[in-house]
């Protein structure tokens, strides 16, 4: 009887450690910055120059030969209108006042980054995370946002009109407590 017992327990083991696993996944708060493990910042001296090139093999997918590292680079001022930045990493970058019109950013990571006062007009964001960026009097203006992650990000004076702004992201911008007045009805708030 103790080996149909112990059978019975073996057989059960993999259900329970699953339910085990599922239950401890449901119940801790996801992030997925604490989760994201980047390799070493890229060590070619010119790195920060690929910004002005960008990622010509795989375009929005962000299919590339090399990463595009652009971690604590700065751009203020600069012009990257134009340009395919998809799966850039872009940690601590700096982009004040930047003119990115019609730039595509797919697969983008740019979390704790400085985009304040950048042009973003006509862009094309998708699948992209700008969580603790700055964003202040960021312009959106006709501007693609799909998929986008702007959790703990300052959005104060953005101007996302004429946006298209995917559903699932309305509901995340709505929730941000930066996005103000009239930037809440061009993003499609509804309170």
């Amino acid at each position: 009887a103790a080996s149909n017992a112990d059978d019975a327990a073996v057989a059960w083991r993999p259900v329970a450690v699953g339910a085990l696993a599922a239950f401890a996944l449901a119940a801790a708060p996801f992030s997925a910055r604490a989760e994201m493990r980047l390799p070493p910042i890229d060590t070619d001296p010119n790195r920060c120059e690929r910004a002005f090139v960008g990622n010509t093999i795989g375009q929005a997918n962000a299919v590339s030969d090399k990463a595009l590292d652009l971690r604590k680079c700065s751009y203020d001022g600069k012009d990257l209108s134009g340009k395919t930045l998809s799966g850039a990493l872009m940690v601590n970058t700096s982009a004040k006042g930047t003119n990115m019109t019609e730039t595509v950013m797919s697969k983008v990571y740019a979390p704790d980054a400085n985009f304040s006062g950048a042009n973003f007009t006509n862009a094309v964001i998708d699948r992209a995370t700008f969580d603790g960026s700055d964003m202040i009097g960021t312009n959106f203006t006709n501007a693609v946002i799909t998929g986008v992650s702007f959790e703990n990000t300052d959005l104060t004076d953005a101007d996302f009109t004429e946006a298209l702004v995917g559903n699932e992201d309305v509901k995340r911008l709505c929730a941000n407590p930066t996005l103000k007045g009239e930037t809440r009805l061009q993003v499609g708030c509804r309170n």
